[in-house]
């Protein structure tokens, strides 16, 4: 299980996000992302405890009508090769020292976590307490690998980003709608909280076929 760690990050999580959201095909907000708020998430383990791996939501309150991201994030003691893009930046972290920090849908440690979660393969960990099961996440298991997922490639579009991995494909849904899902075979639904305080559910990763 990972160990989260109760200390400093600079920059902050939420200050990346700010700078690189509105360069992401699936941003819908004013062109910048001054005002995030974090609502939700919870975190995967990688079995090596070499990377971790955080599945962020967060509210854009800066826009004329808040709108919610998904943002898996990933976090590495050295550089990963990959497109410049994917890096958000790199912090110093209280404990850790420098972390290097990735969209985890480009990231194939994150890619195989996300693959192993909607197979069945991989529990949801909460995001603010070690060793503790997000109970708050459903699954219904997909027709994936559970284990040893390649990341073959990644596409991003307004919807969000399409995932090609040995064995399959998923989605991951990038803006989160306020409808209540029925949670379907080859779905993940996490919670999150709204603005006015009410706890929303939606899908945020799906097999596709």
């Amino acid at each position: 299980m990972a160990v989260i760690h109760r200390t400093t990050m600079e920059p902050t999580k939420i200050e990346l996000l700010g700078r690189w959201l509105p360069s992401r095909p699936w941003y819908s907000g004013p062109g910048r992302a001054e005002s995030l708020r974090r609502v939700g998430g919870f975190r995967l383990d990688d079995p090596t405890g070499a990377v971790g791996i955080e599945m962020l939501v967060v509210t854009d309150i800066g826009s004329a009508e808040p709108i919610t991201y998904f943002v898996p994030l990933s976090y590495r003691d050295a550089e990963l090769e990959t497109e410049a893009d994917a890096l958000l930046d790199t912090a110093e972290h209280g404990v850790l020292g420098t972390r290097w920090i990735y969209d985890g849908a480009r990231d194939p440690v994150a890619v195989d976590r996300m693959v192993a979660l909607l197979a069945g393969g991989a529990q949801a960990q909460h995001g603010t307490d070690s060793d503790t099961p997000d109970m708050g996440v459903l699954v219904a298991a997909a027709d994936l690998p559970a284990d040893g997922s390649a990341l073959v490639s990644a596409a991003e579009n307004p919807a969000g980003t399409d995932i090609t991995v040995t064995g399959g494909q998923l989605r991951v849904h990038r803006v989160l709608g306020r409808s209540e899902p029925v949670l379907r075979t080859g779905q993940v639904v996490v919670p999150w909280t709204a603005p006015d305080g009410s706890t929303v559910r939606s899908v945020v990763l799906s097999e596709l076929r």
